[in-house]
């Protein structure tokens, strides 16, 4: 029998491309305090009869247009990870994965982990967020303050600048550009409200639109910082110079300020600049799912070219490629 777990934490999909599933999916993910920061009966109205009203028939057709044989991308991608990882680190450990929203659920997946003393867990979100490694781990917490035997849990935090992370994405990079030296590098990272940023207590001096300085101490759970600092590492990694990239944030919601610049609308400036071919990179996922199969490769990539851009090549997300699920084992081991 293995003698040490590895729980490795994703955010979640709707079960089937279905308006009911997605719909369903919505209202759990978008009614977490720490997703929506408002006041729990704001929160409720807001998503129960405007937000999720509105957006599950758009939400449902993207959903419709990525979907797999095997069924959702991110679930599929992530089991792969899963099993690829499992077989990597061999018999002597026991991998599993849950969802913190949708299935396999936390709760129901830690309640099968109950003979083991140790659990490591691995939130999939390389940089540190409230709404997605703190919540992740949150749940993991709430579901302990209801039992009697608590294991050793070994929360890996972020790991937005592990050695092992930068290489592997830097290969995937370098495999999918096939050595084409003439593209602009886009780093887009899923976005943020800026008062998530604002309540992680960074005290740096930021205009909160140019890059963010270095990672230090009084902003070490800064999550645009650490989006700044991996695509630093990055580039350092893949040689380019600061010309050769720009840092952007997708996947707003509302009308709230989020985090910028704005993926979409700095589309436009590259043009200005005479950029016409892009790559684009997405560093906060280590699957690919909904973010970069339809926002950035369906329609990120038809903005670009009704713009005037000549080429747009997506980097596919580290999924189970053998260098990524190698760099993920050394992390384990090496706790």
């Amino acid at each position: 029998m293995a003698s040490k777990v590895i729980l490795l934490l994703n955010i979640g999909t709707p079960q089937e491309a279905s308006s009911d599933a997605v719909k369903h999916y919505l209202r759990e993910f978008l009614n977490d305090s720490r997703v929506i920061n408002i006041p729990s009966l704001i929160r409720k109205f807001l998503v129960n009869f405007i937000i999720v009203p509105f957006r599950y028939k758009t939400s449902t057709r993207a959903y419709r247009s990525v979907w797999m044989q095997e069924g959702s991308p991110l679930l599929a991608l992530s089991q792969r990870m899963r099993d690829a990882l499992q077989k990597k680190l061999g018999d002597d450990y026991h991998v599993k994965i849950a969802m913190r929203y949708g299935q396999p659920n936390i709760d129901n997946v830690l309640s099968e982990l109950s003979d083991f003393k140790s659990i490591i867990v691995i939130p999939l979100y390389p940089q540190y967020s409230s709404a997605a490694t703190g919540s992740s781990v949150a749940k993991v917490m709430q579901y302990y303050e209801q039992q009697w035997n608590i294991p050793q849990l070994d929360i890996v935090g972020d790991f937005y600048n592990h050695p092992g992370f930068i290489k592997s994405y830097a290969a995937r990079i370098r495999h999918a550009m096939h050595d084409q030296n003439d593209y602009h590098y886009l780093f887009s990272y899923h976005g943020l409200p800026e008062n998530h940023v604002i309540k992680s207590g960074c005290h740096t001096s930021c205009d909160h639109l140019n890059a963010c300085p270095s990672v230090e101490i009084q902003n070490q759970y800064c999550y645009r910082a650490q989006c700044f600092e991996t695509s630093r590492m990055l580039a350092r990694e893949l040689q380019l110079t600061d010309q050769q990239y720009h840092v952007a944030f997708q996947s707003r919601l509302g009308r709230t300020p989020w985090i910028k610049p704005y993926t979409d609308l700095l589309l436009s400036e590259l043009i200005q600049k005479n950029i016409r071919r892009i790559a684009v990179v997405c560093p906060s996922f280590v699957v690919d799912c909904l973010e970069t199969l339809e926002e950035v490769n369906i329609r990120l990539r038809d903005q670009w070219m009704k713009l005037g851009g000549e080429a747009f090549i997506t980097v596919p997300c580290l999924n189970d490629d053998e260098v990524w699920i190698s760099s993920l084992a050394d992390l384990i081991q090496s706790r």
